[in-house]
């Protein structure tokens, strides 16, 4: 995929994002076919299908029990890739051997969902939402990983 498509993909993640209703983080996920470069499926963080409140509706709880980024997963939001593998899924669209983009870096679960579903690379926006990742596990297990530029955490600045 040329360089440009790529950086196209990564402004329809970052705007996907922005569909998020999670108080906490937005983040948005899109699962490309790179040889054709064509969106397959997209997908982002929040409650879930159908409405409802998953977390605590306008506050997160995570951030009320202040657990650890990267830590107790099930509490908290479907995750954009979470949600980008299952549309796949429910939608009969082949995720082996395509691509991920997501503004941030995946948590160890959604890195193993993106393992097990043949997902060959992920494009991660680099300066995205960060804390304690799947990245190594991906790459233990053959997934490339790319880091591209992109906009600054925002609770990087708080600290």
């Amino acid at each position: 995929m040329k360089d440009k498509h790529v950086r196209i993909r990564i402004e329809q993640t970052l705007s996907l994002a922005k569909a998020s209703n999670c108080p906490r983080a937005k983040f948005g996920a899109l699962l490309l076919d790179p040889e054709r470069n064509v969106v397959l499926m997209d997908g982002y963080n929040g409650g879930p299908r159908g409405g409802g409140d998953l977390c605590g509706g306008d506050v997160c709880l995570r951030d009320a029990q202040h657990i650890q980024s990267g830590t107790r997963i099930e509490i908290g939001c479907v995750h954009a890739e979470m949600n980008v593998i299952a549309n796949a899924a429910a939608n009969g669209v082949a995720t082996r051997g395509a691509w991920m983009i997501v503004n941030g870096e995946p948590c160890l679960m959604c890195s193993k969902l993106i393992h097990h579903a043949g997902i060959a690379k992920v494009i991660v926006v680099d300066g995205g939402y960060l804390g304690e990742n799947g990245v190594p596990y991906l790459r233990e297990h053959g997934v490339a990983v790319q880091f591209e530029a992109g906009p600054r955490d925002p609770r990087k600045d708080q600290a």
